[in-house]
């Protein structure tokens, strides 16, 4: 397989480099974990869990901020659909022994305080990570009823400096068959109603709208994506702002910047949440006016973008 240069251009001129493959598993484990913005919204538990010579379990769990169980599988080479059993076998195990993933969450001495996880009851995200995902393991994942992630992620070194290429890979749109997934949840406005106030939810969604507004306004490349807790405004993988559900009445808007960032605007934070690496603004209904988080909105945009 060829490498790709890819060409630095800065201020002292242009540089080409040289794609740098990570030589073991191990290094490219380190690189990714040491470099948590990558998982985006993904708290880890542990690493290498497995022991002696069990089977079927994971070797890196974490929880994200939906509180699903995330099944992580890091493979340094190319992966195709042989993937899939093996972390079905890793999800299985994850959903027939909660009381193990339980222990690991009370182990964790930093873990975050405002995840509330249902231990009989999780669901489990699986990502795959690897260099270079083959188009079988895409085709396969629309066919299984789990939330399946396929992460490309590749290095370039120059100096003192590293890049990361992070690419998740998505279906196209078929237009000539609908394609229907059985046992995956839509969230939508429905299920907001069924799980949240009511009243709440109508003013949730005036907010979302809003906050649409100003992407759409400003021309942004983001993508909207309802979740369990929370409407993201995503770069790709990496979510830039959004509103977030804090209790069944209770809603903020968050913004994946910097603490220090988010002082220097000057706007009153609720809290900092480091573990998320974001800045929380209650909202108040019918006295927060969205217009008046532009700068915050501008900012976390910019970060997310690359312009920052």
């Amino acid at each position: 397989m060829s490498l790709p240069n890819l060409f630095w251009k800065n201020p002292d001129g242009t540089k080409s480099l040289l794609a740098t493959p990570f030589k073991t598993e191990e290094e490219f484990e380190k690189a990714v974990f040491d470099t948590p913005e990558l998982l985006g919204d993904i708290f880890l538990l542990k690493r290498q869990i497995r022991g002696g010579n069990k089977t079927g379990i994971p070797d890196i769990i974490g929880v994200d901020t939906d509180s699903n169980v995330c099944i992580i599988e890091m493979k340094n080479v190319d992966v195709d659909a042989s993937i899939i059993p093996q972390v079905l076998k890793y999800a299985f195990w994850a959903e027939s022994n909660p009381d193990s993933i339980k222990s690991l969450w009370y182990e964790c001495d930093n873990k975050p305080e405002d995840l509330s996880i249902a231990w009989d009851s999780f669901k489990v995200r699986i990502l795959i990570i690897a260099p270079r995902i083959l188009r079988s393991a895409l085709d396969i994942k629309e066919k299984i009823t789990y939330d399946v992630e396929l992460v490309e992620v590749n290095r370039w070194v120059e100096g003192k400096n590293t890049i990361l290429l992070v690419t998740k890979l998505e279906t196209e749109e078929k237009t000539t068959r609908p394609k229907t997934v059985k046992g995956l949840q839509t969230y939508d406005e429905d299920f907001y109603m069924a799980h949240y106030n009511k009243q709440s939810v109508i003013q949730y969604f005036k907010y979302v709208k809003e906050a649409e507004a100003i992407v759409k306004t400003h021309g942004w490349a983001l993508e909207r994506k309802f979740n369990k807790s929370y409407c993201g405004f995503k770069a790709g993988f990496f979510n830039a702002f959004g509103v977030n559900w804090v209790g069944s009445k209770t809603f903020a808007f968050f913004f994946k910047i910097s603490e220090e960032d988010a002082k220097q605007i000057g706007i009153p934070i609720t809290r900092y949440e480091s573990q998320w690496k974001q800045a929380v603004y209650f909202i108040e209904p019918g006295k927060t006016k969205t217009k008046d988080y532009l700068p915050l909105f501008e900012k976390a945009y910019k970060k997310v973008a690359g312009g920052d």
